[in-house]
């Protein structure tokens, strides 16, 4: 009576491990490439998926509704910008009051100047930070942006009109100026040769393209005050359009015929601004990593190769060392199949074996990595664990066909001769 098909597999693969552990130097040195290419496609993996939660929760923050407009091309990309962006003319905060009123789709309009200044330390008696990033605002730009104050308040069109030396920090630059002090809004700092007055700190935001939000190492000022303060801040203004609910499309689309005829730009022309939606960057995004996982698929695809080939050489060896035993088993009645699956199993066990070591030291350079780097997000994500597992296997089966088939069709009384 012929044993079931199941028992007949399992004793098989048992067969299989057990040869594994009677050679294990042999076969840890041969699994390498495979535990290599599994380790690198899981970690990469990993950071990505991380970084990508990370940016989709940074950009849902500042509100799906809203619509980023920037003469340069926005968004994450790879490589370097053209240079001929740079011949473009800047937007104006009369551009967005236009688009405001022009677009009925749209409901408010905010505008920020980025301020590039050489020096962008700020004092607060001894305490200094110098990674601020500066920015000249409009008085509505918290409420179009989703800011929230944990102290204080925000900007004021008076604020704005009179040019007051005030200003609203991020987290960061709070807790590095005043660390456990009680914010007050008494407390002048120095900034740019001149007092002033911080009215507000901000909430910490939650997203970030690498684990930290620059809004929590921001300094906003008013517009006009900026533009005291760094003359050229108006040469990089970027307008925040809030579409109305629902509307977003038709916002995207009034907007960019308002900017177009502002700019005199006809139709055949192409638009010498940018428009982005939270969609849109994660689109672009999105582009970036399928870039990188190819480059990193890539990697792995050599790592793979040569551990595939190492399997088939070493599968090789083992039909040649165990040619007598191949030929007791055919003599006892064993077919060609039982003999192509018991070489396959064993090539399948001992990249399965390099898959299961590549993932676990993925999951410990992952934990390793967020210890060290806490700002950079790792989260493996159950669909690279099956498909480095998945991949093992495929190369157990690709690369031990021959040396399978190569030991079926062993001759039984040849091999029972051989020595």
């Amino acid at each position: 009576m012929r044993a079931p098909r199941s028992g007949l597999a399992l004793d098989t693969l048992r067969m299989a491990f057990d040869n594994l552990r009677a050679h294990r130097t042999r076969s840890g040195l041969t699994v390498f490439g495979v535990v290599i290419g599994v380790l690198v496609v899981v970690v990469v993996s990993s950071i990505l998926t991380g970084m990508r939660r990370n940016v989709i929760q940074a950009v849902e923050e500042y509100g799906t509704n809203n619509i980023f407009a920037f003469h340069l091309t926005t968004g994450p990309q790879l490589g370097p910008r053209d240079r001929a962006e740079f011949r473009r003319k800047p937007l104006r905060p009369e551009d967005g009051a236009a688009v405001r009123d022009l677009a009925p789709a749209v409901e408010d309009v905010g505008h920020s100047a980025f301020m590039w200044l050489e020096d962008r330390t700020i004092a607060y008696g001894r305490e200094k930070y110098r990674r601020a990033g500066l920015q000249a605002v409009s008085a509505n730009y918290a409420e179009v942006t989703n800011l929230s104050l944990r102290e204080g308040r925000f900007l004021t069109e008076t604020d704005d009109e009179h040019r007051r030396s005030v200003l609203v920090i991020g987290h960061n630059v709070a807790q590095a100026l005043f660390g456990s002090l009680a914010w007050s809004p008494n407390r002048e700092v120095s900034f740019a040769g001149r007092p002033f007055t911080v009215i507000g700190v901000l909430e910490k935001r939650k997203g970030g393209f690498m684990g930290e939000n620059e809004d929590d190492n921001v300094v906003f000022m008013p517009y006009r005050t900026g533009r005291i303060v760094a003359p050229r801040a108006s040469d990089w203004v970027l307008l925040v359009i809030r579409a109305r609910s629902g509307q977003l499309a038709a916002a995207l689309d009034q907007a960019e015929d308002v900017l177009r005829r502002r700019r005199g730009l006809r139709s055949n022309q192409p638009s010498n601004f940018d428009l982005s939606t939270a969609d849109r960057i994660i689109q672009q995004f999105d582009g970036i990593t399928a870039a990188i996982g190819l480059i990193a698929i890539a990697i792995s695809s050599v790592s793979l190769l040569v551990g595939g080939i190492g399997v088939m050489n070493i599968m090789l060896v083992s039909v040649t060392e165990r040619t007598q035993e191949i030929g007791v088993r055919k003599a006892l009645g064993a077919r060609r199949r039982d003999i192509v699956r018991q070489f396959l199993f064993e090539a399948i066990a001992l990249t399965l074996s390099g898959g299961v070591l590549g993932v676990l030291l993925a999951v410990a350079v992952s934990w390793l990595l967020l210890w060290l780097l806490p700002s950079l997000p790792s989260q493996i994500p159950p669909w690279a664990v099956v498909a480095g597992l998945a991949v093992s296997i495929g190369v157990g089966l690709t690369f031990g066909v021959w040396p399978a088939r190569r030991a079926a069709a062993l001759d039984p009384v040849e091999a029972l001769r051989y020595e």
